[in-house]
């Protein structure tokens, strides 16, 4: 399967690895050199499943999803991925902060621990008012940054009909 590499993007193969660089950054992408062929020439990417017959099928599936996402990569280095959230509170006003690795989420129904989310890879989160951007280059780092957030303010042990507080996927944005 070929895939064009759109203006402004290198793609380099080292092993069994898959470097693409852009604008605003790079993205590494390992895959599985039994199952897979990748070779960069020109303005084009070649997935190839390999040759051995007892491995064809598995090597059908692997081509179209390594495809999938090295199209990603080379989409995230040109313009982000990004996941908007809102901060929702009718108990008690949350304070949340992200610095360096992870975010904070202070005062979720009073308790006085801190509620703590891990920021994968090079995702970035901005906190303003209510509303949380969580943005990157690598699709995957950002969707599993926000499932973070979203599972560090689960609620447990409380009637979620009445304590709804929490930080959710924004919808409509």
């Amino acid at each position: 399967m070929k895939i064009e590499i759109p203006n402004g993007v290198k793609v380099e193969v080292n092993g069994s690895e898959v470097h693409t660089a852009g604008s605003l950054g790079s993205n590494v992408r390992r895959f599985n050199d039994v199952l897979l062929e990748v070779k960069a020439s020109g303005n084009a990417v070649e997935v190839m499943p390999t040759t051995k017959p007892a491995l064809a099928r598995k090597a059908g599936k692997a081509v179209n999803a390594f495809a999938k996402e090295l199209k990603n990569d080379m989409q995230g280095v040109t313009k982000h991925f990004e996941k908007h959230m809102s901060i929702v509170f009718a108990h008690f006003p949350m304070v949340v902060e992200a610095k360096g690795s992870e975010v904070s989420i202070k005062n979720m129904f009073g308790e006085r621990s801190v509620r703590k989310a891990d920021i994968i890879g090079s995702t970035k989160v901005e906190v303003k008012g209510q509303n949380v951007r969580v943005y990157g280059t690598c699709l995957d780092d950002v969707a599993q940054t926000a499932a973070n957030i979203r599972n560090a303010t689960k609620i447990r042990k409380r009637d979620i009909r009445v304590f709804q507080d929490g930080i959710y996927y924004a919808i409509g944005e």
